[in-house]
Parts: C-alpha cells; structure tokens; sequence
C-alpha cells in the first residue's frame, strides 16, 4: 500500500491551501475529505480579507503578506479567485457613541474613518438611517470561497497530489508514551473505506478539529461555535459595500469561552456557556447572492441542533433594521462548526508529546491567513527556518 508523506484531513480553504503548498515542495500529499462538494464554514463564509484589521507586528506582518498573495493568486492557482476591494462599513448601532467605539479601532494597522450617517448613506444607499448613529469605512478585501478552495485543489492535483472523498474515522497509532518503549506516533488515519498510512497527518478540519482529535485521547485548546447565516439565490437588488457591525458580539463570546477553567467542561456534551450572538451584516457575491448573518453559539456538542425557523426569523429581522430592502428576500438558512483559538492566532505546527500528528486550524480571519501561513507551514516542514509558525504552535498553550 503507498504511503504519503502528508495525510491532509478537510478540503476546506485550510486543507486545500496547505496540501498544495506541501506538495509544490515535493512532498507526497493526499488530501481527504468528506463531502465531495463545499460545505462547512469555508462555504458559507463571508470570505472576507481585513488587511487594515493588524494589531501586533505579528498580525500586521501576516495580513500584508496575504494582500500580496491575494494579488497574483489567480495568476498562480490558474483560476479566477474573485478576488477584489471593496468599502467596508462598520455600522454603530444607536445605542452606541461612536467616539468610544472608535478606541476599539485605535491601534489597527489601518484605523478606519469614522463618518457620519448620511456619509455612510452615500456609500451605501441601502442603510437605514435611522438605525445607525454613524460607521467607520475601510478598504476591504474579498474573495470567493468557491472558487479560491477550487482552485487550490486543482493546482494540488496538477502537481500529482491526490484527494479522495472518504471520511477519516481515526488515527492509526504505533507505540505508547512509556519511557521503555517507543514513543506513541500517529502513523495514519482510518477512513469509512480503508486504512492510508504516512510519515505525518495534518489536521485541517475547521471546527470539528477538537471534538476529531479529543476522540483519539489527543487534547487541544481549539473551539468552535455553531454558525449560522441565510443565501440568497442571484438577485436585483445591489450592495456596494460590506456592511457588518462595529461591535461584534461574536468576538466577546469566544474570548469568555476559551479559559483554561471551561476546558473539561469543552469535552462534555451540553453546554451552552453564553446566550448566542447576533451581528447582522451582509455581503453580496459577484454573482449576485447576498450572503446575510450571523447567528454564533457556543454549544459543546458539534452535533447539537439548533431551530432554523427561529433562526432564520431572527436574522431577518435584525437584518431588516439595518438593510430593509434584504428582509423578505428568498433565502436558504444554513449551518457550521467554525473554529477559534484562546488568543485569536491559529494553532500551526506539531501536537505536543506525540510524534507524526500536527494542527492547522483555528483562523480568525481564513482567507486572509491561510494563504501566507499555508505557505510558511510547507517550507518550514521541508526545514527552511521560519520566525512565525514556531510561534503558532500549539505548545504555547502548555
């Protein structure tokens, strides 16, 4: 039976991205993955790229080297991204005074202008004015999920990488942790189909990443919340801008639930840590759909349900006072698991105390980060040193 040197586990943006840049270094890569068409929160993501977004000379350096990539990604991958700028608007809600929610801006790389409701009203005729006391306005990039994770996978298999649609089941260990024998090392993964074996496996699976490592006694400190937003199919009415909140609920929700204190109760089903989050923005596709959300909760269970007429009542309504012409129009609910760290940086690199089994997930912003970390992940593993993915490890949480 081959083996690979990399087993690459989730075709979303994470996978796809990493085991094309793992096999542009020569390495022998199978991608696998569940579904043969996209789903989970790659799919139904904003795929938002917030360059100006930086706050640290880590997260400044990360978001400029993806602007760089994004601007000859087409050209590499052989696929049109999609990729464009466009007018961000942060609206402020009345409740707000828009000078105090101008200090939680103060140190990004690029500090967003605050305007003024009728300035924000120009940009983006849509807007109810009476809803808003003002936003703040930054360029902003954006991609299409579809087709950038496409056009990874076919760059992947143009240079003999290899996907099949299989769901991985397991980890294939050797070995145990007792001092007089070998070391434990994961030497493969299990799938519905068959057993594949390789030197090492990396684990790309979004939010499920926790729950799939934690069933094979692995423990590590990545979450998830349960996503939810409504698609349109094409239509008339136009967007010029992306509209999303200037305070997101979301963002306060993962940084209450991802304490060292709530970690066993993580591994228990049924909790529920915080109400869910509401943050009603949109943005409209090139071809025309409009992508409107976001429910986030924070439930244990990956399997949890969650009512999506409520759901999708909700949403609508929220998104009625901000953009009223979107309220009534078709839309599909959807749901997914999507990821996030303790500190906002993604977990990259080798899993603590066991050989062979390492971590790509946990990105705050996917489509901005992957592409420039996917890319230091590879030649950091093909032994070229790099500064930044030592400190991306998972370690750093021991």
């Amino acid at each position: 039976m081959k083996s690979y040197d990399w087993i690459v586990v989730g075709g979303g943006i994470t996978g796809a991205a990493l085991s094309y840049e793992l096999a542009k270094k020569g390495f022998a890569v199978l991608l696998l993955e569940k579904y043969s068409t996209l789903k989970g929160a790659t799919r139904y993501s904003y795929a938002s790229l917030p360059y100006w977004s930086g706050t640290t000379d880590l997260t400044n350096q990360l978001f400029q080297e993806g602007k760089q990539h994004h601007h000859y990604l087409s050209e590499e991958l052989q696929t049109d991204t999609q990729f464009r700028e466009l007018d961000l608007l942060l609206t402020i809600a009345t409740e707000y005074d828009p000078e105090k929610i101008a200090t939680n801006f103060s140190k990004c790389n690029i500090v967003p202008r605050l305007i003024s409701v009728e300035e924000a009203c120009e940009m983006e005729p849509l807007l109810n004015k009476q809803a808003i006391a003002g936003a703040f306005a930054v360029t902003h990039g954006h991609v299409s999920p579809e087709a950038i994770t496409l056009g990874y996978c076919q760059a992947f298999i143009r240079l003999g990488g290899q996907i099949e649609i299989l769901e991985v089941t397991g980890l294939v260990k050797t070995g145990n942790n007792d001092l007089h024998h070998y070391p434990k090392r994961i030497t493969g993964v299990y799938t519905t189909d068959k057993t594949y074996h390789a030197a090492n496996v990396v684990i790309c699976a979004g939010g499920i990443s926790r729950h799939f490592l934690k069933s094979a006694g692995i423990p590590t400190r990545v979450y998830f919340t349960h996503a939810e937003m409504l698609e349109t199919p094409p239509v008339e009415v136009q967007l010029n801008t992306l509209v999303i909140p200037a305070v997101e609920k979301r963002l306060n929700s993962e940084a209450v639930t991802s304490t060292i204190e709530l970690e066993q109760m993580w591994d228990e089903p049924g909790h529920e840590f915080v109400p869910f989050s509401l943050d009603a923005g949109a943005i409209q596709f090139k071809n025309g759909s409009i992508r409107i959300g976001q429910i986030s909760r924070v439930l244990t269970d990956p399997q949890a349900k969650v009512d999506p007429i409520q759901s999708e009542t909700a949403m609508r309504v929220e998104i009625g006072k901000i953009l009223p012409a979107l309220e009534n129009l078709p839309a599909t609910w959807h749901h997914c698991l999507v990821a996030y760290s303790a500190d906002d940086l993604p977990l990259i690199g080798a899993i603590p105390n066991l050989e062979g089994i390492h971590i790509f997930s946990g990105f705050s912003s996917p489509f901005a980060l992957v592409p420039p970390l996917a890319k230091r992940f590879a030649n950091y593993v093909a032994g070229e040193n790099d500064e930044i993915i030592p400190q991306l490890s998972p370690s750093r949480f021991l």
